[in-house]
């Protein structure tokens, strides 16, 4: 990690600079003195006291330059070793190789030290990139290649001419399925592209949040009536300054969640409640659970979890991901309190505004 100086040590580098520079102009002149005044004893020569003391000068002036010449030789090697090893480290990463890590502590010191730990620090950021870019890849690769994998295989068992009408429709019912879940793939993948876009904005607006959970209740209804589940609403009425569109995403998503892994003739709650400035959202459910270990990871991309344990092994791993970005830009936070086969609470805090 880049370690930013303290004030005592920038004030040892400006005195020890300081220091140097009146040590060599100290130097300088001494000898200048020196020399003049040598001369002068060899030689019967009688100047003003001015002339003197600007030939002084003029000498003084002289050395320094001489001295600072002198330093700046051998000094320069060194400047351009690594100069060239900082340049040859920038090529690397413009051209994909993250693995750079040069040498501060023996070689680097002052400013260039600070330069050193700037590009180590840039490298181990752009790896991580890299590594995550490629888990994206690699899980979206994983994730659409199972239902392509199935469309095939079923496409290529239709083209059989000993099937009945009934096997038929069955395959081709399969078919469809598989095509739906490749067409929500791509889409929670746009949607969370778009959220993680630096250009997303809020389209905000004031409405009423124990009006909109009650519409999405009630638009679920052949779902939870189909598993006899009982709900149990208590929604204060509050207004809030939000998006509308968004955070209808964010409580379909709990919701369906709850609802899908509720078994049948269960139990599901929603609360709603002001709390000073801010909302809370509360939908439990007395469904399967979520192990200890996946609630740390269960807003993850692709991150389904443990699939003989927890209620994460459906679907494609987004729908949270997409939850967590939303309550994220709307600056409130979301957090997931389960017990394995002791059902589940996910928690939502808003700013009224």
């Amino acid at each position: 990690m880049n370690r930013k100086m303290s004030k005592w040590e920038v004030s040892l580098r400006v005195v020890g600079a300081t220091s140097m520079v009146f040590l060599l102009s100290g130097s300088a002149f001494s000898l200048a003195y020196w020399l003049t005044k040598w001369f002068y004893t060899r030689h019967e020569f009688r100047f003003p006291e001015y002339i003197v003391q600007l030939v002084n000068w003029g000498l003084g002036i002289l050395f320094i330059i001489v001295l600072f010449a002198i330093v700046n030789l051998v000094i320069r090697p060194k400047q351009r070793e690594v100069w060239v090893e900082m340049i040859d480290a920038l090529k690397r990463m413009a051209k994909g190789d993250f693995n750079v890590a040069l040498d501060r502590d023996k070689k680097f010191h002052g400013q260039f030290g600070d330069v050193i730990q700037s590009i180590n620090d840039m490298a181990h950021d752009l790896k991580q990139v890299e590594l995550l870019r490629q888990e994206f890849i690699s899980n979206v690769s994983h994730e659409i290649q199972s239902p392509l994998t199935s469309i095939r295989g079923f496409a290529s068992t239709l083209q059989r001419e000993d099937l009945s009408p009934e096997e038929q429709r069955h395959y081709l019912s399969i078919i469809e399925q598989e095509t739906t879940r490749l067409s929500k793939i791509s889409d929670n993948l746009l949607k969370l592209t778009t959220l993680e876009s630096e250009q997303q904005q809020l389209d905000t607006k004031r409405y009423r949040l124990d009006a909109q959970l009650e519409n999405i209740v009630l638009a679920s209804e052949p779902q939870w009536l189909d598993k006899a589940l009982e709900l149990e609403l208590e929604l204060e009425e509050v207004e809030i300054a939000a998006s509308e569109e968004m955070l209808s995403q964010v409580w379909v998503n709990l919701f369906h969640n709850a609802i899908k892994f509720t078994p049948a003739k269960g139990s599901i709650k929603i609360v709603l409640e002001r709390l000073g400035d801010e909302v809370k959202v509360k939908i439990t459910d007395t469904g399967i659970g979520i192990s200890s270990e996946d609630q740390l990871r269960i807003f993850e991309r692709f991150y389904k979890g443990d699939k003989q344990r927890t209620r994460t092994a459906d679907g494609s791993g987004l729908g949270l991901s997409i939850v967590h970005k939303i309550v994220e830009l709307h600056h409130g936070n979301i957090r997931v309190d389960s017990r394995l086969n002791d059902g589940s609470s996910f928690e939502v805090t808003l700013p009224i505004t």
